[in-house]
């Protein structure tokens, strides 16, 4: 089978810049002009109301890995407590801003343009707090002085994002290729805390995909977690529990709705949303699905 010529992303050598000062110089963006405006304006507003945030998706991602050339989609993070005062700023300028999913998300509009303040994961096991900010690093976008969502942050959520439609796992791989001798791991370790198993799959398959890479990894990492699923530690739970609508809500709805499992995102049984908030996800994912956008 031949090789393919191309790829979604495009490779930079190398051509991230960081000034003197630490500031990460992201490249210009290929957007258009109106796009630009918009997001650049809503930068302004947010940082001129003092209202914290930091910027994620795929800005942080080009910053972070030096792989370019994918959509510009911009995602400001922000804690759940300042999502009401962001959107009433921009709302006062003429936006359209309104919460999205009340657990996890609010979008700004125009037109055809979309900005999404994200404070939480689909899942609820996410949330912005203030160690997100801690460790968030120095940035320029669009003329914007800004700060980067920290890249432990950027793997942990990314980690669980395994739909159909969209999954992170390569982005993953990339991040800890580039920054693994860096990473708190630790502070990663305990970010997954009783989800170490998503974590573990991701280190397996970074073996697999980077054979000639595996020392930018400490090993410490996998050993630990390689010794909880040692065949002493393993052993069947009575619940009829089923995790995997906390990687994907649309691809393990069947062995809840069908099947008879527990959701493994509810809180009663160790997950992070209330019943109301899954039921909120699935009525919106079906429309989703009515309405082609999934």
């Amino acid at each position: 089978m031949p090789r393919p010529t191309s790829s979604p992303y495009r490779r930079r050598e190398p051509t991230r810049a960081w000034s003197t000062d630490g500031v990460a110089q992201v490249p210009p963006l290929d957007l258009d002009p109106r796009t630009a405006a918009f997001y650049r304006d809503v930068l302004e507003h947010l940082a001129g109301s003092a209202v914290p945030f930091l910027l994620g998706g795929s800005y942080a991602f080009e910053v972070y890995t030096d792989l370019g050339g994918r959509t510009k989609d911009l995602d400001i993070f922000l804690r759940a407590r300042d999502v009401k005062r962001a959107l009433s700023v921009l709302s006062r300028v003429g936006y359209d801003a309104a919460v999205h999913s009340p657990h996890w998300i609010a979008k700004v509009r125009e037109d055809d343009q979309v900005v999404d303040l994200i404070f939480n994961s689909g899942n609820g096991l996410c949330p912005v707090d203030d160690a997100w900010f801690e460790r968030a690093r120095p940035a320029e976008v669009l003329g914007q002085q800004v700060r980067l969502i920290p890249v432990e942050e950027m793997i942990w959520q990314k980690a669980f994002i395994q739909e159909r439609e969209r999954y992170d796992g390569a982005d993953v791989m990339h991040l800890m290729r580039v920054h693994g001798r860096t990473l708190d791991w630790e502070r990663l370790l305990a970010r997954f805390a009783g989800n170490w198993p998503v974590l573990l799959a991701h280190l397996i398959l970074y073996d697999y995909v980077y054979p000639s890479e595996r020392d930018r990894l400490p090993s410490f990492v996998l050993e630990d977690l390689l010794r909880r699923v040692a065949p002493s530690e393993r052993h069947s739970i009575e619940e009829r529990i089923c995790n995997g609508t906390v990687l994907s809500r649309a691809q393990y709805l069947p062995d809840v709705e069908q099947l008879g499992f527990l959701d493994g995102r509810l809180q009663q049984i160790g997950g992070a949303l209330s019943r109301r908030a899954v039921q909120f996800e699935t009525e919106r994912l079906r429309k989703e699905l009515a309405s082609g956008e999934h």
